[in-house]
């Protein structure tokens, strides 16, 4: 009978619910590991007594961070980037990808063009050619750095196009019966019905440059502008007194109540927080965007 569950359908579907809820409980559990450090007291934290929740609660090492402005200063610099990196990867992929999604007899060369993006996949010229270029462009050292060279993110770039192919041509034809011209066509009928995988697109493009480290310690010359995850990084990997020099006499005090334990702990989970909060917001598109921007019929 159709729509009647089997047995070994539901027993299918519990196996499947009950690893997939096992599954999720385990991915949770070294995030809640490093909020219960960062609210514990230093010495349970040595000791390795904080497991999934505070021991001794105390607010010390985030009152700690909040009182540090290199955490703010690096925080600002990887909102920057995150706003002026995504804007500008978005409009440079749906340009991209417009074209290239038109067939051949309508854009000669097309086959041409894809290749040469795929290409770039496959293969680079590795790190010393690339720090070069960026440094004889110019902008070395500076917030440009950090987004004009992986403005054009050819995944992106390639799910978008098969979205694009996917649309019905009637749209487009009864568009330019109209009248309408390219960017008529780009800017009020691919863009607005294009919502789940620009949805999806944008949620890459965002966590990609939140997370990105390695580049703001290669192209910045002073610490002092380094995104947060570089500033992250040097705090993780090396941690001494040199890292508190200059403090005043509320961070002082703040010393004997705080290790690079917590520290470390308080300043990880305020760097993933923001994702935290903007992923729930783009989770409906991102199975529905990944889907139609990779299969076409």
């Amino acid at each position: 009978m159709v729509g009647k569950k089997t047995t070994s359908g539901i027993v299918f579907n519990l196996f499947n619910y009950s690893f997939l809820t096992l599954l999720s409980v385990l991915a949770l559990f070294p995030f809640l590991n490093v909020l219960s450090l960062s609210l514990s007291n230093k010495t349970a934290a040595a000791a390795g007594l904080v497991k999934l929740w505070p021991v001794d609660f105390t607010l010390s090492s985030y009152k700690f961070v909040f009182l540090r402005h290199e955490f703010f200063t690096a925080l600002g610099i990887s909102l920057e980037r995150v706003l002026l990196g995504t804007a500008l990867s978005m409009i440079v992929s749906v340009l991209a990808a417009y074209p290239l999604s038109k067939e051949e007899r309508a854009f000669p060369g097309r086959t041409l063009y894809a290749w040469v993006f795929v290409f770039t996949i496959l293969f680079n010229g590795g790190l010393i050619p690339w720090y070069m270029t960026i440094k004889m462009t110019g902008i070395l050292d500076s917030i440009w750095a950090l987004v004009l060279p992986g403005a054009v993110q050819v995944f992106n770039c390639l799910l978008l196009l098969n979205f694009f192919r996917g649309l019905p041509k009637a749209l487009e034809e009864a568009a330019f019966v109209d009248g309408a011209s390219h960017w008529t066509t780009l800017g009020r009928i691919f863009v607005p019905l294009s919502t789940p995988v620009l949805a999806t697109v944008t949620l890459f493009t965002v966590v990609g440059h939140w997370n990105s480290w390695f580049d703001g310690i290669v192209l910045m010359n002073s610490p002092t502008q380094y995104p947060l995850q570089s500033y992250l990084q040097t705090v993780v990997v090396k941690m001494n007194t040199s890292t508190f020099a200059n403090i005043d006499p509320v961070q002082a005090k703040l010393l004997g109540e705080i290790s690079d334990r917590t520290v470390k702990a308080a300043q990880i989970f305020m760097a993933t927080l923001p994702i935290l909060c903007v992923y729930p917001f783009l989770q409906k598109y991102f199975m529905s965007g990944i889907v139609l921007g990779s299969v076409k019929e």
